[in-house]
């Protein structure tokens, strides 16, 4: 599936943008991205014929200054963005996933969980589960589980849903792309390490989710999350230095075309320095490695609507552009 941006001018916030393309069958190659919508080939601007997108992250603090003048160097060669297919930004080595991150999100769950002998009204359990998410907010931790990179898929790739998915959702999640190696740093450090952001979609099979052969051992993330293809992600990175805020963003996924999720991240519980800073505490997080920040209300087990064979989901967050990709049943 080739889907391109309507605008250029709606591509992203900020002077330029980073992302990865291949041109007809080619090999792919880390691009800097234009307001014009006109692709720099970042190999040949920087003399590494070598150069792949997290090698550019690797070096994130040395190169930032490099690809603003070459952002502003009107003589340096360019290719227009319709000539070339958009890949996933990054090829990342660890995938940090946080679950139940959204405030209305995860009162709606509390609601939706009653027990069969609570009598209270839905506006009084209501109350109770915003009381919770206030003090969880200000003493608990992030909810933080590790996703493969084999699920990266592009932002315009069909997906896959495997036969044995009985109910394939969507998550829309703002994605912390990390710039330098961080380990047990502070929230207030946190930020510092963010080369930038973009847009992922984190699927996942509901019917997985629980094991029921062994209730007591929980969630099972692998077989859940973890398809192929099960996570779109891009179609740009965004320098954290054009993203103003990251605590007011609006993030909307349609399912052929209806509106599904329609959130700020003003709901998040823990913000993207304290996300950043949780996972650091017990891994390394490295250039190019992924930070999922949980998903706002609206998924398909809300709506009673699940991923089904032909859907199109279109995802966006506030100045970071927009992927589109649609879901084929697997053959049998």
């Amino acid at each position: 599936m080739s889907v391109k941006p309507e605008s250029a001018s709606d591509l992203f916030s900020g002077p330029f943008a980073l992302g990865t393309f291949s041109a007809a069958d080619g090999p792919s190659f880390p691009g800097l991205v234009d307001r014009e919508g006109q692709v720099l080939d970042l190999r040949t601007a920087l003399a590494d014929p070598a150069l792949t997108m997290r090698g550019l992250l690797e070096r994130w603090p040395a190169v930032l200054p490099l690809l603003r003048e070459l952002a502003a160097a009107s003589e340096t060669a360019r290719r227009p963005l319709e000539e070339l297919r958009v890949l996933a930004p990054v090829e990342p080595r660890q995938i940090f996933q946080s679950g139940a991150n959204y405030r209305q999100h995860v009162i709606d769950l509390h609601v939706a969980h009653r027990a069969p002998d609570d009598e209270r009204s839905e506006e009084e359990r209501r109350a109770e589960a915003a009381e919770i998410m206030d003090r969880r907010a200000a003493e608990d931790l992030p909810y933080m589980f590790i996703g493969l990179p084999s699920s990266v898929t592009g932002p315009f790739d069909d997906v896959t849903l495997p036969a044995w998915a009985a109910k394939p959702d969507w998550e829309l999640e703002l994605a912390v792309v990390i710039g330098r190696p961080a380990f047990q740093v502070s929230p207030d450090e946190a930020l510092q390490y963010v080369a930038g952001y973009t847009i992922a979609n984190d699927l996942t099979d509901r019917a997985t989710v629980f094991r029921r052969d062994m209730p007591q051992i929980g969630t099972d993330w692998l077989r859940s999350k973890n398809a192929p293809g099960f996570t779109p992600l891009g179609p740009w990175i965004v320098p954290a230095e054009s993203v103003s805020d990251t605590g007011d963003l609006h993030l909307t996924l349609k399912l052929n075309g209806e509106v599904m999720q329609d959130e700020s991240t003003k709901d998040m519980i823990f913000d993207v320095g304290r996300m950043v800073a949780y996972a650091s505490q017990t891994a390394r997080l490295l250039p190019g490695d992924l930070v999922l920040t949980g998903s706002p209300a609206g998924n398909g087990m809300h709506w009673g609507r699940l991923l089904r064979d032909g859907d199109v989901m279109d995802c966006s967050i506030t100045g970071l552009g927009a992927q589109r990709t649609r879901c084929l049943a697997e053959e049998s």
